[in-house]
Order: C-alpha cells, then sequence, then structure tokens
C-alpha cells in the first residue's frame, strides 16, 4: 500500500525514527483542506506509546479536514544543514501516515494532555502537570494519529559519515 523509499541506504532504522520523534517539538500535519486542496498546518506533538498526540482547538480547518478524512500524513524535521559549496542540504527527517482521529473519552484526554504538557514543561512538578491536563480536558480537543506507516531518512553524505 504504501511506496518503499527509492534510496533505501538513507532509511533510518525504527529506534533513529523514533529519536527523532522523541526529541523535537513541532511538526506538519498535512491532511485534505477545503476544495481537496493539502492543508499542511504547523501543530506540536508527542510521540507516546507508538501513536502521535495532539492539541488544538475543538474547531477549525484542520478539524473540519479531519472529520471529513481521517486520512493525514505528519512530517518532522530533525536537521537541514545547508551546505552551499555542495549545492546540498544534510537533513534528517521522518514522516508518518495514518489515521487521525479525535479522542472522546475524558480519560484519555487528560493522559494525552499529562504526556503532551510533560514533553513541554519537563521542570515543572508531575503533580501539577497531571492537575493542569485535569483542568484543560474539557476546553481542549486531543487529537491521535493510528500510524499505518512512517520512515525516518538522511542526507546520503551523512550516512556516508558513518562508515
Amino acid at each position: 500500500m504504501f511506496r518503499e523509499m527509492r534510496r533505501f541506504k538513507q532509511l533510518l532504522s525504527k529506534e533513529d525514527t523514533e529519536a527523532i520523534l522523541n526529541r523535537n517539538s513541532a511538526g506538519v500535519m498535512s491532511v485534505i483542506g477545503d476544495e481537496g486542496y493539502p492543508y499542511g498546518v504547523p501543530i506540536s506533538y508527542v510521540y507516546h506509546e507508538g501513536k502521535l498526540y495532539f492539541h488544538c482547538a475543538k474547531d477549525g480547518h484542520k478539524m473540519d479536514a479531519i472529520r471529513a478524512c481521517d486520512k493525514a500524513s505528519f512530517t518532522v524535521i530533525d536537521t537541514n544543514d545547508v551546505k552551499e559549496e555542495e549545492y546540498t542540504t544534510y537533513f534528517r527527517s521522518v514522516i508518518a501516515f495514518g489515521h487521525v482521529k479525535e479522542v472522546n473519552t475524558k480519560e484519555e484526554i487528560e493522559e494525552a494532555l499529562y504526556v503532551l504538557s510533560l514533553k513541554y514543561s519537563p521542570s515543572i512538578p508531575k503533580d501539577k502537570v497531571r492537575e493542569h491536563a485535569k483542568d484543560g480536558a474539557g476546553r481542549t480537543a486531543v487529537l491521535v494519529m493510528e500510524i499505518e506507516h512512517m520512515t525516518g531518512k538522511e542526507a546520503i553524505e551523512l550516512v556516508n559519515m558513518k562508515k
């Protein structure tokens, strides 16, 4: 169903791909928007237990698009070091494909907000983070992407440096 990566030598391991997701704080979610146009929106996330979680407003372009078609992709750029003299960039990135749905149970919303908050506020005591997550559960929408396919890729120059 999903294409094989053409430049397979640049494919990152699952562990390296997950590490990129864990160390970064934002990516671009792409959905099918109004009139069939692609809609890519920068968004914060957390990768937790093999899924991607996002928080957002309960209404808007992104939510309308997801309600109409739950298929999406999510891209994170880990590095993009421009090498002017080589006319290239030394990049490392991840792209995930899957179905996005709105989380509906209070428990899952609170848990998702908790792990999101832990990621972005690691120095705050966990009990305060937990309370913050409970407080926000009624006001915030939470989305989860069930990942069907995910790849990490890096520039061939980075691959060659490892040898």
